[in-house]
């Protein structure tokens, strides 16, 4: 019986192995090799039988099943017995020779179950194979394919059976004419011969120790002589490729003679093969085996042949290397191990081919020939020794080459050759240089491009592998070191190695710390014997200038002075110690920061007092001078490196200032005169940097140079007559005088203070104004160049600076300063005022800074001017767009700064209030512009100005400060300035003004008055972008001011901000309108005669305008007139066409202003409300069953206008009052309107209203009535029910036809949460809505009382009761959405009144189940909610109560289990699982067969499409898993089915089903048929998982549980699963047929 179930199991999955799905496929086949694993030889029986009985199945198929087959062989090859092997392999070989056509795929597989099976039954494929391996007969291919895999898979096996095999196969190959037999036996062959070499190299473990070479060398020659001469000249490619593949391994298995005779043959026919055929590597290598067993032999053959092999080898290393082709690579890597066979054998006649090639001029040759160079002197280390000098000679070209290609490969070639000595012979220092030639190429011209032969380079560069080869040689190849050092140091100084000096320094540092480990004597350079060496002064210059550019070329500033640390000996002797202190710090410095955080002026600066400290170490006259000496001679190597070059000048200045010999100074200066590039600007900054720090020392020698310089001929000849009208030389002479004007200036700024004083006149100022100033004839020439404008200002500062700075300074008389000041305005004017592009205008000021400063006094209408220009050429300046340039924001503040200090500096000269006054003046016009910047900037430098005036404040005598009103009115407004920086200039504006009235008042200056301290506080609301915020600041702001402030400045300060109504910056204008009406409330009281004249201002203001803070200014006399006539305005009100203007909502917002005024006008409001109806039911067409609904139009006004006065703060004592009467009108008045429509009227008026912006908001009914209850909310104090609608969109479902119910929902809870004291008056407002015509106020109310239920706050407010009964009286309404919402209320009770579950649960229950059995619900909504309901209800009932009424809820709740509706499957699956709950673990036996038959529709759920239902099943199971008493299966639920875990379905089903089978053995039969039943669900998801279900239980079940199941029932279900539409349900079914196993 056993026998026939596996068959039937198989005859099954072998059936659906024709599945058009691959999966399916893989499954069958799997199940197949599961079948295997139980019963091997049965299955494989069961196979054979099937392939046998059905012939003509496809061979896809056919291969399939042998592939299963060789599967099941492999794992079990030593469980099969004889008679079973011996028919798996009459039936392979069957399978493998049943067409004599080619069927690969079906006939490897017959042939992979052979191999499989002759691992261990060697003998019997054998027999079998040599059975159809017949002599004269030429066999089939699989066969002679499948004794060439044996003979891999099986050497020892295999190998005693090759001579025979040999003798038999040996007269075939002449008989052989298709090139497939023949590229089989080939490959044979090629095997066989591998085979043998590998069993005759382990003869220890071989079976048979006595085989022979000798053995097989005659039927391999035979074999040989076929392939060799007529195959091999073959058409077909692959047969050639075959053959040259298997002649590799013969050659070595050939006779010694036979072989020696053959190589004048064989070698040019392997070669040959290399033109046919464009994929080499099978060539290459098998040359190479060939040449290996020609040189074993001692062939003197190749001798004769090594000309011929050589172009050939040379012809294939050129190949392009495509790094994507690993074919051409391993070509490569076979083609170079030929040329180390050749190389051992012949080296003489391998570098005489080789070395010419290297002059070759194609690209390819040359760079294949230095690989190959390479590799030998690798390879062939030994052979190679004697040719050093030849080779070194050779390389004299390849140093030549500028290809890329080329260079990296001679790059290679030197390293190789600097490991194994080559470099140590003359010429070697030739290679060296080249290496650091390479180092020295620039990174961007390099080309990252394909090369002109198409190919990429590779991912390193030239440059790269230069720089890592360099670095290598010199720490890692130990012979090298007395090679390089010295001799690297040569290339320090050249400049064209610059790009060189990082790795340079880093491989002179390393051999220089071995030379000292080694001893200083080895380490000490002698210059006398190397005069190509550079000197200690040429290393120190060269080494300090590039270390200026520390974080260039690789951090190259870090590595020279590393190196010079080390070379601090052969620098100077005295600098060791003072050195081991300073260039460390250098170095810390460098690591602390990066290229972007590094201040280039600091590092300079501390690499000249670096300098400075070495230069007084050294303190030797002659040692300075010889330094200054190379710095100038190597100052021309640096002029394609500005900065580095402009570092020099600075040296030689510190060094010129370091030398005591006034003769080599003046000298010095002037050869740095008449050789500088004038033309450059870094070199004329660079110059002038020099002469300042060389006047420290030598001020005098500094000035006369210069003066010598102007009067000498070459200054006089670019600034001739006849040169003044050539553009180039005017241009170059004034680069000249810009150069020496800016010497002027830096000697005039470094060089000791009191001697400047007694220069600055006499030979400083008016040698600049003589360079400046060009007269022709006796006419002054105006320059055009900018540079030399530029150089004047910045001279002129620095002069001024350093006169001021000095201690005698303010006692000097600048007769000059008059004019200087005219000259610096004639700069800033000429400016353009719209742009700022160079800093002329920023020096300028700065220099007018300095000059204001000192005597005499400037006039006051130049001053004026002064003022004037300064303010129009900086606060004009547009400013940048963002993201531009930072360059231009730094110049820009840089050019703010120096305009506020010029500033500071004239008040400075005027402390009064009248000179403050002035300076106001003329920042007035500017403070009001239009334009925002302006104002900003304007704002900004006026609290400069007032902050400075007030630190520096001395009143002697109390006097008013006349003009605080003014400026206060001035500067208050602009606390509101549309940009944020303006208003909080403003602050410190007012806040500096209050304080000097304090200060003109008496109080000391350190006295802090509290109120005008609170100024600061209200900085922060400045920056607020709310309006409400901002203006409510601007009104403390008036507070304060209104305290502050004299009576007599009161009336100046109304009119100053009356002005300011109409400032073009609205928010200034509305702070002017919050000011007054603050002053008016803080100081009315002393303008009394003058408020009927405000108050007809602000109504004037109403009629002109529609600015709203003008609106608000009028608010107080509307309030006058409602409070005497508010019947009449409300009625008048509420007559203004809909929908409201501004004005009239204004004028609504004003009735709030007093609260019993409040309260009458909501109270009549109400009452329009609720006494007309909310609409009017109208059918657009007669026939038309839908009506529609239009607004009426008087509680539509009431509404709206109830919206007004409800969003008026002022509004919330009289909301307060009547708020559960808002409350409830409103939301009914929500209810209904929605989806009611305006008037036709209304509609058009509405459209044309919002299209001109007179609309404030929309007149939509439902949407108006919604913003009248948030307005009422929050006016009562209700803010946190209104964020929590906001926060969860409450508002706009409240609105809708759809959301409405779950609006209303929200409402209740957020009611709840934030609004509980409110409650019972509103919730005894709404009974009174509970019998309303109208169903919408019906469902409104009842849901809103129904969310109620759901918050402990009706506990606590004692509203519990009178809610339930409420709610159970609308249990029988006509309208189905109120009986739902009833069940819903009374379910929401286990939320918010747990506690009194239990003492209702009789009620509650008998509520919940009669919903179940609602029948007048057609949709069953009714019955969906009472299962929601009942699972909330069941966990808090009475278990006597529950007891008696599970079986039915149980009983009604399981057909729902596999509704179409995922939320009546997830509803009914999770009553279910608390149904479970309820019972904890005790339940009714008639229970628990409710609890067991609902087992596996919840595991098969699990796999359900919707993500709802899944995780119901997770809960449900989970609960059921107590009540079945098995404590493994509960613990398993609790462990794969928890929510927030993934679910691996396969594993946790196994275990589960394992413990099903194992606890509840009776249970196995029902569980089947209830999984069958769901081998038709509607889900693929379910579907597929009804068989996996089905697999597990068998795969469990015990031998005694087999009864259970009727097989035959099983298999035809799943036999019908197997044509499933879905390829999953298919693979699954297959998946479960070898679950059935177990009945075998």
């Amino acid at each position: 019986m056993g026998e026939s179930r596996v068959k039937k199991l198989a005859t099954v999955l072998l059936d659906a192995i024709t599945d058009k799905d691959p999966l399916v496929q893989e499954q069958v086949c799997g199940s197949l090799c599961a079948l295997g694993e139980s019963q091997p030889e049965e299955a494989l029986g069961v196979c054979e039988e099937h392939l046998r009985q059905h012939d003509k199945l496809a061979h896809p198929y056919r291969a399939m099943i042998l592939r299963a087959m060789e599967t099941v062989v492999n794992n079990h090859l030593s469980e099969l017995d004889k008679d079973t092997a011996r028919a798996v392999i009459l039936l392979a070989s069957g399978e493998m020779t049943r067409v004599k056509e080619l069927v690969y795929d079906w006939q490897q597989a017959a042939s992979s179950v052979l191999v499989a099976v002759g691992k261990r039954f060697i003998g019997r494929v054998m027999e079998e194979l040599l059975s159809k391996f017949q002599p004269g007969v030429l066999p089939h291919y699989f066969v002679v394919q499948t004794l060439a895999s044996l003979s891999v898979s099986n050497v020892f096996g295999m190998v005693p059976f090759l001579t025979s095999v040999l003798s038999t196969m040996l007269p075939m190959l002449g008989a052989a004419k298709h090139d497939t037999m023949r590229v089989v036996f080939c490959s044979a062959l090629q095997h066989f011969s591998e085979s043998t070499l590998e069993y005759l190299a382990n003869l220890d473990q071989a079976p048979d120790p006595t085989v022979r070479k000798d053995t097989f060398a005659a039927d391999i020659f035979s074999a040989y002589d076929i392939l060799f001469h007529h195959w091999l000249p073959s058409r077909e490619a692959k047969l050639r490729l075959a053959v040259v593949e298997a002649l590799g391994p013969m050659s070595h298995l050939l006779p010694s003679a036979k072989l020696e005779e053959q190589l004048p043959k064989l070698l040019p026919g392997v070669l040959a093969l290399y033109k046919k055929h464009a994929e080499t590597v099978h060539v290459s290598k098998s040359l190479g085996q060939i040449l290996e067993a020609a040189v074993s032999v001692g062939s003197r053959t190749l001798e004769v042949q090594l000309d011929i092999l050589l172009a050939a080898l040379h012809t294939q290393v050129c190949v392009p290397v495509e790094s994507s082709s690993p074919l051409v690579m391993n070509n490569q890597k076979e083609v170079l191990r030929c040329f180390t066979v050749l190389a051992c054998c012949s080296p003489d006649r391998l570098l005489a081919f080789l070395l010419p090639k290297l002059d070759s001029s194609h690209e390819r040759t040359r760079v294949g020939t230095l690989q190959v160079l390479r590799h030998v002197i690798y390879s062939a280390a030994a052979q190679m020794e004697v040719k050093k000098p030849f080779i070194l000679s050779s390389m004299r070209l390849p140093l030549l080459d500028t290809n890329n290609q080329v260079k990296r490969a001679v790059v290679q070639v030197i390293s190789a050759m600097a490991h194994h000595g080559y470099l140590e012979q003359p010429g070697g220092e030739a290679m060296i240089e080249y290496i650091v030639q390479q180092c020295a190429l620039p990174p961007e011209v390099e080309p990252q491009k394909p090369g002109p032969d198409g190919e990429d380079l590779l991912a390193d560069s030239v440059r790269t592998i230069s720089i890592s080869t360099l670095y290598l040689v010199s720490t890692t190849v130990d012979r090298m070191s007395h090679v390089l050092w010295p001799y690297l140091l040569e290339f320090l100084v050249p400049v064209r190695f610059t790009e060189a000096l990082t790795p340079l320094c880093r491989s002179l540092v390393h051999l220089a710390q071995k030379r000292q480990e080694a001893g200083t004597d080895t380490f000490l350079i002698q210059h006398s014997d190397n005069v190509t060496l550079p000197s200690p002064y040429a290393l120190t210059t060269r080494l300090l200038a590039v270390s200026s550019n520390p974080y260039l070329g690789d951090g190259r500033g870090a590595a020279s002075l590393r190196l010079l640390s080390v070379l601090h000996r052969n620098i100077h002797p005295l600098l060791g110690p003072r050195w081991a202190t300073t260039i460390p710090l250098l170095l810390a410095h460098l690591d602390g920061h990066t290229e972007k955080t590094l201040s280039q002026k600091e590092w300079e600066e501390k690499l000249l007092m670096f300098l400075q400290d070495t230069l007084a170490i050294v303190s030797d006259n002659t040692w300075i001078c010889q330094l200054s000496l190379e710095m100038c001679k190597q100052l021309p190597s640096y002029n394609g490196m500005p900065q580095e070059k402009n570092f020099l000048y600075k040296c030689i200045g510190a060094t010129l200032g370091a030398a005591s010999s006034k003769e080599v100074v003046r000298k010095r200066l002037q050869e740095l005169l008449e050789t500088a590039r004038y033309q450059e600007e870094g070199e004329r900054e660079g110059l002038a940097c020099c002469f300042g720090i060389c006047a420290v020392s030598h001020l005098d020698d500094t000035l006369a140079q210069l003066e010598d310089f102007v009067k000498s001929d070459m200054f006089r000849k670019s600034v001739g007559i006849f040169n003044i009208f050539k553009d180039r030389s005017e241009n170059e002479a004034e680069k000249v005088k810009s150069a020496l004007i800016l010497c002027y200036g830096h000697v005039a700024a470094r060089a000791p203070r009191e001697l400047v004083l007694a220069k600055a006149e006499s030979d400083i100022f008016r040698n600049m104004s003589q360079c400046f100033s060009t007269k022709v004839l006796g006419i002054k020439v105006e320059t055009k160049d900018p540079a030399l404008k530029l150089c004047l200002v910045q001279s002129v500062c620095m002069a001024s600076q350093a006169i001021c700075s000095s201690t005698q300074g303010s006692s000097f008389h600048f007769s000059r300063k008059a004019e200087l000041v005219a000259q610096m305005m004639e700069f800033i004017k000429a400016e353009p005022p719209d742009s700022l592009r160079t800093p002329i205008r920023k020096k300028a000021m700065l220099a007018c800074t300095h000059l204001v400063s000192l005597k005499p006094a400037l006039e006051e209408q130049m001053q004026a001017d002064l003022v004037h220009s300064c303010l129009h050429s900086v606060l004009a300046v547009l400013p940048e767009p963002e993201g531009e340039d930072g360059h231009q924001e730094s110049l820009y503040l840089d050019t703010m700064q120096a305009l506020e200090d010029l500033l500071t500096s004239l008040l400075q000269q005027n402390m009064t209030p009248q000179g403050l006054q002035v300076m106001v003046e003329h920042l007035s016009p500017w403070i009001k512009s239009p334009r925002g910047h302006e104002r900003g900037r304007a704002l900004g430098l006026s609290a400069c100005l007032l902050r400075y005036f007030l630190e520096h404040l001395h009143v002697s005598a109390l006097v008013p400060f006349h003009n605080l009103g003014l400026l206060v009115g001035l500067f208050s407004p602009r606390c509101a300035d549309l940009w944020p920086a303006t208003r909080q200039e403003a602050i410190n504006c007012v806040y500096s003004l209050l304080y000097l009235q304090l200060g003109y008042e008496g109080f000391s200056r350190d006295y802090r008055d509290e109120v005008a301290e609170r100024l600061l506080t209200l900085q922060r609301g400045l920056v607020h972008p709310d309006p409400a915020v901002l203006f409510h600041t601007c009104h403390s702001v008036a507070q304060i001011i209104a305290k502050r402030l004299p009576p007599d400045q009161l009336i100046s300060l109304l009119l100053t901000l009356f002005e300011g109504l109409g400032d073009p910056d609205k928010n200034c204008s509305r702070a002017s309108t919050v000011m007054i009406n603050c002053l008016l409330k803080e100081r009315g009281n002393m303008l009394l005669e003058k408020v009927p004249e405000i108050m007809s201002v602000l109504r004037s203001k109403l009629q002109e305008t529609r600015e709203e803070h003008v609106l608000q200014a009028a608010q107080h006399s509307v309030y006058l007139l409602a409070s005497q006539h508010r019947a009449a305005v409300v009625s008048s009100l509420l007559g203004s066409p809909l929908p409201f203007d501004s004005h009239t909502c204004t004028l609504w917002r004003a009735l709030a202003v007093e609260p019993g005024l409040t309260a009458q006008v909501l109270g009549l409001l109400l009452e329009k409300i609720s006494r007309d109806v909310p609409f009017k039911e109208s059918r657009a067409f007669l026939l038309n069953s839908c009506p529609t609904r239009v607004a009426t139009l008087l509680p539509l006004a009431a509404t709206c206008a109830l919206y007004e006065v409800a969003s008026t703060p002022a509004s919330r004592p009289a909301v307060l009052e009547l708020y559960p009467q808002l409350f409830a009108a409103l939301l009914l008045r929500v209810s209904c309107t929605v989806g009611v429509q305006l008037p036709r009227n209304l509609q058009a008026k509405e459209r044309r209203s919002t299209g001109s912006g007179l609309a404030s908001r929309s007149l939509e009914p439902c949407s108006s009535a919604v913003d009248a209850l948030r307005a009422m909310l929050l006016r009562g104090g209700s803010e946190d029910v209104v964020q929590h609608m906001e926060l969860e969109g409450g508002w706009e479902l409240l609105g809708t036809s759809a959301g409405h119910e779950e609006g209303v929902t929200r409402l209740a809870s957020a009611m709840a949460k934030s609004a509980g004291p409110r409650l019972p008056p509103v919730v005894k407002a709404l009974f009174s809505t509970q019998s309303s015509v109208y169903e919408i106020q019906r469902v409104t109310s009842t849901a809103f009382l129904a969310e109620l239920l759901g918050s402990n706050v009706v506990n606590d407010l004692m509203l519990l009761e009178s809610l339930l009964d409420n709610l159970a009286a609308r249990q029988k309404d006509r309208c189905a959405s109120v009986r739902r919402l009833v069940l819903r209320g009374l379910a929401n009770v286990a939320v918010g009144s747990p506690d009194k579950v239990r003492a209702h649960g009789p009620q509650l229950l008998t509520a919940m189940i009669g919903g179940l059995d609602d029948g007048d619900d057609p949709h069953s909504l009714v019955a969906l909610e009472a299962m929601v309901g009942l699972a909330r209800l069941l966990d808090l009932a009475e278990a006597w109560d529950l007891r008696s009424v599970l079986l039915h809820i149980a009983i009604r709740v399981r057909p729902f289990f596999d509704s179409d509706k995922m939320e009546f499957r997830s509803a009914s699956i999770r009553l279910f699982g608390h149904l479970n709950k309820a019972c904890h673990g005790d339940c009714e036996d008639i229970f628990l067969e409710q609890v067991v038959g609902g087992l596996a529709p919840l595991l098969l759920h699990l796999r359900d499409p919707q993500a709802a239902v899944a995780a119901a099943c997770r809960f449900a199971l989970r609960m059921c898993g107590p009540n079945l008493e098995c404590e493994e299966l509960a613990a398993v639920f609790q462990k794969h089915l928890q929510e927030d875990r993934g679910l691996h379905f396969g594993e946790f089903l196994n275990t589960t089903c394992k413990h099903l089978t194992h606890h509840f053995p009776d249970l196995l039969g029902r569980l089947m048929s209830t999984s069958l039943f769901y081998f038709k669900s509607s889900w693929d998801d379910v579907r597929a998982a009804a068989p996996m279900l089905t697999g597990f239980l068998v795969l469990h079940m015990e031998a005694e549980q087999q009864p259970q199941v009727d097989l035959e029932q099983l298999l035809q279900a799943l036999q019908l699963l197997l044509k499933d539409p879905a390829p999953v349900v298919r693979a699954k079914a297959a998946e479960a047929l070898g679950r059935l196993v177990k009945f075998a």
